[in-house]
């Protein structure tokens, strides 16, 4: 049963619902900063939301935390717009891309000329033996491609490049031609050898040369891509979020929970996590995303902290999806509202505002269960 003053927060939320600006629901593809799309990163926040996130509820020169920072997209907006970052998250993929963003070459041309030295590298290397390779992963490349793919990340990790492994792990599967795979889709990946049979499209099964598409791929990196303030302007820690140490005092803090049970990170990131470490195994689940107990937990954990460092007049924006189970209950919301109110009393529920999800902004254009996001405005007062 809710407490008497889990009821009451409930209560206070469903006065301070508002719809969220019309213009969230509009692409942002073909404006946003061009690192946003250095590798897609399944459930991400879209770069406008962030965008706006950050102008709204911190100044120059603050400290944004983001301890779910997935593909680094509330970072780079915050350091966009003169902020500073601190994020964290448990994935190993996330903590490339971010990374990535929040630290790239300072020019085009250094990010070519360091390409080109470690594709220099990896050609000296000697061909990895394909056999020790999974099936699985070898049926996704030509084995030319395979072999110069697996070369190129060997050299990437050893020299610690984050950039340009992210840039390689972007252009890793898809059907298009400047992709390495067969024919696949671009987000989760599985062949699409059924819409494109191999007797009708021979092109796409051919040899698919790594240098000329990492190239590319690095020039549309720098499309539009500002300068990135990046001395000492942002933190990124490789760990969970019960581990975690927050900054001392921060000034606003702006995150997303992964969904509970709506997406399997491990599996829909399967291909790349095992470039970034081939003993990687699709069966190790992260309990936070599967069991709503260890959910909780997390959650606690990560408001006690907050109420702790937040500064004083600081905000704290938590953005979680409305899951729709078997009987109807919308179980998203609830979790953090009763926490913040059992474990930081000085957060206020300021605001609510509530984004339904339309089709064309899921990863699965049939998925029943996540229909809605709605953005907690606390702050502590």
């Amino acid at each position: 049963m809710q407490s008497a003053k889990a009821k009451t927060n409930m209560q206070q939320f469903c006065k301070n619902v508002v719809t969220v600006p019309d213009h969230w629901k509009e692409s942002c593809v073909g404006t946003e900063c061009s690192l946003h799309q250095l590798s897609p990163y399944i459930g991400k926040l879209k770069s406008s939301i962030a965008r706006d996130l950050v102008a709204t509820y911190s100044k120059p020169g603050d400290l944004v935390v983001d301890p779910f920072s997935g593909s680094g997209t509330v970072a780079l907006e915050a350091l966009l717009q003169g902020r500073r970052a601190f994020t964290s998250d448990i994935s190993a993929y996330a903590k490339i891309l971010c990374e990535a963003k929040l630290k790239p070459p300072p020019s085009l041309e250094c990010a070519l000329e360091k390409a080109e030295d470690i594709l220099s590298q990896s050609h000296k290397l000697p061909d990895p033996d394909l056999r020790k390779v999974p099936a699985w992963v070898r049926q996704f490349f030509h084995p030319r491609t395979l072999k110069e793919a697996i070369k190129f990340a060997t050299v990437c990790k050893k020299d610690e490049n984050n950039f340009l492994f992210a840039c390689f792990l972007g252009i890793l599967h898809h059907q298009r031609p400047g992709f390495l795979s067969y024919p696949s889709s671009h987000l989760v990946p599985y062949l699409r050898e059924k819409k494109y049979p191999r007797d009708q499209f021979p092109e796409l099964y051919q040899y698919r040369e790594l240098r000329s598409r990492l190239l590319s791929k690095i020039r549309r990196a720098y499309a539009r891509c500002p300068e990135i303030p990046t001395n000492g302007n942002s933190i990124h820690k490789y760990c969970s979020v019960s581990s975690l140490n927050l900054p001392e005092s921060f000034d606003c803090l702006i995150t997303s929970p992964p969904y509970m049970n709506a997406l399997d990170y491990n599996r829909d990131n399967r291909l790349r996590l095992w470039f970034i470490n081939p003993n990687y195994s699709v069966a190790e689940g992260d309990k936070v995303i599967q069991k709503q107990e260890a959910f909780k937990i997390t959650i606690a954990s990560l408001i006690k902290k907050v109420n702790l460092s937040l500064k004083t007049n600081g905000y704290c924006v938590i953005i979680v999806g409305e899951r729709i189970a078997r009987c109807c209950e919308r179980l998203g919301r609830k979790i953090p509202c009763n926490i913040v109110t059992d474990y930081a009393p000085s957060l206020k529920l300021l605001e609510v505002m509530e984004d339904h999800i339309p089709d064309n902004r899921r990863s699965r254009r049939d998925y029943k269960g996540t229909k809605t996001e709605h953005f907690l405005i606390f702050q502590k007062v």
